[in-house]
């Protein structure tokens, strides 16, 4: 079909009708470009951060060492050479100030005994027959005195010769001599009296030790002695804890010796899954020179459950001091180490800091190097935000900070989140502003 007269006209209107519409067009993609930035900032993700601060960090010094008895009684016999005869305590057993543990063979030590009494015997009868002949002694003695009282003053009268005189004289100076002399073997024999008692004292305090008795009240920890052994000096027969109490001897870093004090609260967990609370009785002054660590012990409790030799952790809550922390939310664990993810104060960008980590304790970590105090970190979630980002922070104080859980998994994107988010970023703001271009043309 051939076109009529007017098909010039006709395409000349339809040219001239589009040209207004292509203009304006044309103005609209140039205001587009100008509001792509805040498109940016307004697709720009919402993140949650929290400022790096300077807070006492409390508890979460974890120590670990070995229960030991908190006083320890070793008990042995002061006898040597007499059979064990019977053993009447075991290990594990509580028993009581006294109570006999063992008992000795006394069939030797009560023969001693026997001959010790005859001999205590034979010098009291000594003793009696001494001082039967100082009175003896005495009564010639005063005898011989009245002889020579008698011929007193008749020196060169003649009613006696000299010679008479001189002899009474003489008879009653060796009778008092006599009486001394008596007096004195009776002296000798009260005196191996007295030795033949005391002899026969200690062995009957020898025979008395023949039963080993607890010199304390206490938890039985270890028993050697056996029916039939031969008791020596100086070997302990049993081991026992003074009631029943056991410690933790644990072992604490050099540099964070400073920290303890005596009377800290502490959270102790045992092998067996169970926790028991106990308090800091004593730090050691000295610091071993191979391990540079030093010693606190912990007081715990009495309980069944406590067995010196086992290995037990605490964590010292009462240790509190101010160090600058961040929630431990915030912190990233990667092949190359600790790091933050810290948000510009000006351009709300991303940049990534490495850290170095301290102690940590009511969901914080102490940061030893890293950011300065008051800059904002990333909580969480932080896999899907890339260095260079520009995101928009929001503020989170206070505990709630320290709550935000991230696993490891979270720590590091991998190559394809990071591939994804990437993609997602580099088409989902052409795609939004295609909306918007769209949405005005439409218009």
């Amino acid at each position: 079909m051939t076109a009529g007269p007017n098909w010039k006209g006709r395409a000349l209107l339809a040219v001239m009708a589009l040209a207004p519409l292509g203009l304006s067009a044309c103005g609209r993609g140039e205001g587009d470009a100008q509001a792509q930035p805040a498109a940016d900032v307004e697709a720009a993700r919402a993140v949650r951060v929290a400022r790096v601060e300077t807070r006492p960090l409390g508890g979460g010094l974890s120590v670990s060492g070995v229960l030991v008895a908190r006083e320890e009684a070793a008990v042995g016999t002061e006898i040597a050479g007499y059979r064990i005869a019977r053993v009447l305590a075991d290990e594990g057993q509580y028993v009581q100030q006294g109570q006999t543990l063992a008992v000795l063979d006394p069939t030797l030590i009560n023969a001693d005994v026997s001959t010790q009494q005859a001999q205590v015997t034979r010098a009291q009868a000594a003793v009696a027959q001494a001082q039967a002949a100082l009175q003896q002694a005495q009564v010639q003695a005063a005898q011989a005195a009245g002889e020579a009282a008698r011929v007193a003053g008749l020196d060169g009268q003649g009613v006696l010769s000299q010679e008479a005189i001189d002899a009474r004289r003489s008879a009653a100076a060796s009778a008092r001599a006599a009486v001394g002399s008596a007096r004195a073997a009776v002296n000798a024999a009260r005196a191996d009296a007295s030795a033949a008692r005391a002899q026969l004292s200690q062995v009957q305090t020898r025979r008395s030790r023949t039963s080993i008795a607890a010199p304390v009240a206490g938890r039985i920890l270890e028993r050697t002695a056996r029916p039939g052994d031969i008791a020596t000096v100086g070997a302990p027969l049993f081991r026992i804890a003074r009631a029943g109490l056991v410690e933790l001897d644990a072992e604490v870093p050099e540099a964070l010796l400073p920290r303890v004090r005596p009377g800290d609260a502490a959270q102790v967990s045992l092998p067996g899954g169970g926790t028991i609370t106990g308090s800091v009785r004593y730090l050691d002054p000295t610091i071993d020179p191979q391990t540079r660590l030093g010693r606190a012990r912990i007081a715990l409790p009495a309980r069944e459950d406590l067995r010196p030799g086992g290995f037990a952790q605490a964590t010292l809550t009462g240790v509190s001091r101010p160090v600058k922390a961040v929630p431990e939310a915030a912190v990233r664990f990667t092949a190359e180490g600790a790091s933050v993810y810290v948000v510009g104060a000006q351009d709300r960008r991303v940049r990534s800091l490495p850290v170095r980590t301290g102690a940590r304790g009511g969901g914080y970590v102490e940061l030893l190097t890293g950011p300065p105090e008051g800059a904002m970190v990333i909580l969480g979630g932080s896999a899907f935000v890339l260095e260079g980002d520009t995101v928009r922070p929001q503020l989170i104080a206070g505990p709630a900070a320290g709550t935000v859980a991230q696993g490891p998994a979270q720590a590091q994107p991998t190559g394809v989140q990071r591939s994804a988010a990437t993609g997602a970023q580099a088409q989902g703001r052409p795609a939004q502003n295609q909306a918007r271009s769209g949405g005005g043309a439409a218009q």
